[in-house]
């Protein structure tokens, strides 16, 4: 983890200055303390390394403030300060993500100086962690679009998927790059959107569909793991009455008939159609092919429609995963998530894991299965199959995990 190079404070609270500006000092981090708002603007710049920012303070409070940082498209990680109810700084820092600033934490005042020590330490993303694709910030053309998905300009990397019980690894899950003619390897977030837009979801799917079963028939015959493999399907395969059939025709093609697939739908594509929704669903169950709600909690179906769903299992999505520490309505969500995952019959899987301290709470209430940078990042076939042979799926003891390739 890297120490932020500088931190500039906005309290009110001189005492605060003298303890923040006192563990800096020990930390040898340059430190810059105001209780002047302008001020605090006029000295926030590019190599500020990181905001602490009280919400409460005379004038304008750290919400205005907050909203001018969005104003400026403040990337500089903040932390929060404050000696007010949680459930009110749980609130600021969903305003935070809203406004699109980066929060990596928040001190509830009186704090001990360990645990200011302590986040100052490890809030930050080390500069030599491994990186991913990038999201695309220039515009990206429709023609492009449509071009590399008549190409199939995409690639697969797979996330491996771990049970919390045994450690052992039991299912990977393939998500989609774009390998860009330029040479990047682009973030979903850059172009499903878009491709959304254009109505061709559908088409992005089965060449996914296509790729991953027949990654899957080598991942097989070079490691003899007994792994699950998640596919995100479409909503609009979700209408198809044909999918069915055509989805069997594909896995028997691959010879992967007896092999456990599981097509991931997102909840918000469960809203509407009903009954082609069912029809679908349910063949789907009949022909032995698993059904995973992912992202659930972040979506619109409600608890009724939840229940008619032939699913097996339940992602929780990753947003509330990372914060069960910091928010106790998040590890609200987390726990009522696995008891109603289990009372419906379902396995509950929990993404987005990258600490210890969240996989013991995960198994403490008993989730069964969990997926995120903790066990492995997502990675291409080559790379899997290397960190297959490396341990054949299980992990040490007492939670050691892999580092991450």
């Amino acid at each position: 983890m890297a120490i932020p190079q500088s931190i500039l404070l906005l309290d009110d609270d001189r005492q605060i200055h003298e303890l923040v500006m006192t563990v800096a000092d020990c930390l040898e981090i340059p430190c810059t303390a105001t209780t002047d708002p302008k001020i605090f603007l006029d000295l926030l710049s590019a190599d500020t390394g990181m905001i602490l920012l009280d919400l409460i303070m005379p004038g304008t409070d750290g919400i205005e403030v907050m909203r001018l940082l969005g104003d400026r498209h403040a990337s500089t990680p903040i932390v929060i300060l404050s000696g007010i109810g949680q459930r009110i700084i749980e609130a600021a820092e969903d305003l935070a993500a809203a406004l699109g600033l980066t929060l990596v934490g928040h001190l509830q005042k009186p704090f001990r100086i360990d645990d200011l020590e302590s986040l100052l330490l490890h809030s930050l993303p080390d500069d030599k962690a491994p990186t991913g694709p990038v999201r695309r910030t220039t515009p990206i053309s429709d023609h492009e679009i449509l071009t590399a998905l008549d190409r199939s300009q995409f690639v697969l990397h797979y996330q491996p998927q771990v049970e919390i019980k045994t450690g052992a690894t039991i299912g990977i899950e393939a998500l989609v790059r774009w390998a860009h003619p330029s040479g990047e390897l682009i973030d979903p977030d850059s172009f499903i959107p878009r491709i959304e837009k254009l109505e061709r979801m559908e088409q992005l799917a089965w060449i996914v569909s296509r790729a991953a079963t027949d990654d899957m028939k080598e991942i097989q015959h070079k490691t003899h793991a007994d792994l699950s493999l998640s596919i995100n399907i479409s909503v609009h395969s979700l209408h198809d009455l044909n999918f069915p059939e055509k989805f069997i025709a594909l896995m028997e093609s691959r010879g992967l008939f007896d092999q456990t697939i599981v097509l991931e739908i997102t909840e918000s594509g469960l809203v509407g159609q009903l009954a082609s929704t069912l029809d679908v669903l349910t063949r789907l169950r009949m022909k032995n092919v698993d059904l995973s709600i992912d992202d659930f909690g972040t979506g619109y179906s409600m608890m009724q429609q939840l229940r008619h769903i032939p699913a097996t299992e339940i992602k929780i999505d990753r947003g509330f995963v990372q914060k069960i520490h910091n928010s106790q309505g998040d590890r609200v969500v987390v726990q009522k998530t696995i008891e109603i995952g289990h009372d419906l019959n379902m396995i509950v899987v929990a993404e987005g894991v990258e600490t210890a301290s969240q996989l013991e709470f995960l198994e403490k209430h008993g989730c069964d299965r969990a997926q995120g940078y903790l066990f492995g990042r997502p990675m291409p076939k080559s790379s899997l199959l290397q960190w297959m042979q490396s341990d054949i799926r299980k992990l040490p003891d007492t939670r050691c995990v892999r580092p991450p390739l």
